[in-house]
């Protein structure tokens, strides 16, 4: 059965939503562990997703983007919620295969022990959503269309958003040279 035959249903009889919970719910709670690192906080903040998408399901309507874009940016939410009353900071795992990514991207022609080097002080320098743009696609490989889709915009401007965001981490690790 199809999302939106599921969500129709659900918006009825929220029994009906158990199958779009048991169909997201894995791409949720990675989605989010990656941003916390810890499996019991991930639980609770991936159960509260679950938890509002349900609450609100009879709101949502569909205008051309899928039900798991609705959901992810519900997640994305949550997880920023979390640190602002926890009063943590996102932390970002660098792997060294992550930055080589990053560094052909954004740096061909500099030595990337460098960018390794910088890129802690350079991603402080970026606004959540700038770093959440870079983050799923660089870190995460996510493909510019589900990155559209997460964030509720279009492939293009999530291209032109991630390729803006790659010039301005540029300027940043010029600026430290």
């Amino acid at each position: 059965m199809d999302d939106e035959k599921l969500i129709r249903q659900s918006q009825i009889d929220p029994e009906a939503f158990k199958p779009l919970y048991e169909k997201y719910f894995r791409r949720i709670f990675l989605f989010v562990h990656h941003r916390v690192g810890d499996k019991d906080t991930t639980a609770d903040i991936t159960s509260q997703v679950f938890l509002k998408a349900l609450l609100s399901l009879r709101k949502f309507q569909f205008k051309g983007l899928p039900f798991s874009a609705w959901l992810f940016r519900i997640a994305i939410n949550e997880c920023h919620d979390f640190f602002r009353r926890n009063k943590r900071h996102r932390m970002v795992a660098l792997e060294s295969g992550d930055v080589q990514n990053l560094h052909e991207e954004m740096m061909a022609g500099t030595d990337v022990e460098e960018l390794f080097e910088k890129l802690p002080t350079i991603l402080e320098r970026l606004t959540e959503e700038e770093l959440l743009i870079i983050e799923l696609r660089f870190f995460e490989k996510h493909q510019f269309r589900d990155i559209g889709e997460m964030l509720g915009i279009s492939e293009t401007y999530a291209k032109v958003r991630t390729y803006r965001i790659l010039e301005k981490m540029k300027v940043y690790f010029m600026q430290f040279k």
